[in-house]
C-alpha cells in the first residue's frame, strides 16, 4: 500500500530509430545480430521506496493480517520498470558498457573482430528485451546468464516487438549481411482481428480506397456515443494502429493521429473510421 510515485516511473523502451540505425551499423561493419529475453525482469530488482501489504488468507493462518513488506520490484507497482532499468543499468556497467547521450538504452563498448578491425558492440533494451549487436554477441549474452535466468537462451532475430526482422544479402558481395524491420505480419493479424471481431457481429469489411473518406468530418460526426466496453475496445484499436505507425506506416500517420483525438468519448462513426483504414 503506497501511494503511486510521480518522479521514477521511467521504463527502458530503445526508440525504433535506435534499432534502425542499429541494423544499418551492424550491416556496414558485417556485424552478426542476437536477441534474448530476461525472464522475470523486474524481480531481480528491489523497489526504490519502502513496500507493505497486509496479508490474505492466501499467506497461510500464521501470517494472515500482518504486515508483509515486499522486497522485490513487482509487476504492477508503479515503480518497477524505473528498479529495473536501473537494476540492468548496474549491470551492463559492470559489463564495461556504456549508455549512449542520443537514447539512454543503447548500450556501446569498444570491440575488436579476430582481423583487428575495430568497431563498438551495442546492446539494445526494451524492458527485458536485448538486442546484441557484436562479433562476439554469444559471449556477451552468455555473461549477462551470470546475472540473470534468460527465457529462450539467445538466437537470431525473427521478429523484435512486433516487427518482422528480415535479412538478406548483399548482391555484389554474399558474405555480407543487410537487415530491415516490416509491419507486415503486425499488419495482417491486426486486420484479421478486425474482420473477427465484425464477423461475430454478423458484419463484413468492404475493401476501400483510403483511410478515411474525404467527405467524412470527425469533428462534425453526430453519431451515438460507444459504451464503455466499445470505448474499451476503440482504445485498444486506436494503440495498435499507432504501433503500425511505430513500425513504418507512415502513410496513416495522420488519420491515426486525428482519430486519437477522441479516445476520451468516442462515436460510432469514429470506430467506423477505425475499421476503414484498410491496410493492404
Amino acid at each position: 500500500m503506497t501511494n503511486p510515485p510521480t518522479t521514477i516511473t521511467y521504463s527502458s523502451v530503445v526508440s525504433r530509430d535506435s534499432v534502425r540505425i542499429a541494423f544499418l551499423l551492424a550491416a556496414l561493419n558485417d556485424v552478426p545480430i542476437l536477441s534474448t529475453d530476461i525472464g522475470n525482469a523486474y524481480l531481480n530488482a528491489k523497489p526504490h521506496e519502502r513496500v507493505y501489504t497486509t496479508a490474505g488468507p492466501e499467506f497461510g493462518a500464521e501470517l494472515q493480517g500482518r504486515s508483509v513488506l515486499i522486497v522485490r520490484a513487482l509487476y504492477g507497482l508503479k515503480s518497477s520498470g524505473a528498479a529495473w532499468r536501473a537494476h540492468l543499468a548496474n549491470t551492463l556497467h559492470q559489463l564495461g558498457h556504456s549508455s549512449c547521450l542520443a537514447d539512454p538504452d543503447v548500450w556501446f563498448h569498444p570491440a575488436r573482430k579476430p582481423d583487428g578491425f575495430e568497431y563498438y558492440e551495442y546492446v539494445l533494451v526494451y524492458v527485458d528485451n536485448l538486442l546484441v549487436l557484436s562479433h562476439h554477441g554469444g559471449k556477451t549474452i552468455k555473461a549477462l546468464q551470470d546475472f540473470y535466468r534468460l527465457k529462450d537462451g539467445f538466437a537470431v532475430p525473427t521478429r523484435y516487438l512486433g516487427a518482422e526482422v528480415k535479412r538478406w544479402h548483399f548482391s555484389h558481395d554474399v558474405t555480407k549481411e543487410k537487415w530491415a524491420l516490416s509491419s507486415a505480419q503486425y499488419v495482417k493479424e491486426a486486420v484479421k482481428n478486425i474482420e473477427v471481431f465484425l464477423k461475430s457481429k454478423e458484419r463484413k469489411l468492404y475493401p476501400s480506397n483510403q483511410p478515411i473518406h474525404s467527405e467524412y468530418c470527425l469533428e462534425l460526426d453526430i453519431t451515438p456515443y460507444l459504451d464503455d466496453e466499445m470505448t474499451n475496445f476503440y482504445q485498444s484499436q486506436i494503440s495498435i494502429l499507432h504501433w503500425m505507425v511505430e513500425l513504418g506506416r507512415l502513410d496513416i500517420y495522420i488519420q491515426v493521429a486525428l482519430l486519437s483525438a477522441y479516445l476520451a468519448q468516442p462515436r460510432q462513426g469514429h470506430l467506423e473510421a477505425v475499421f476503414y483504414i484498410k491496410l493492404p
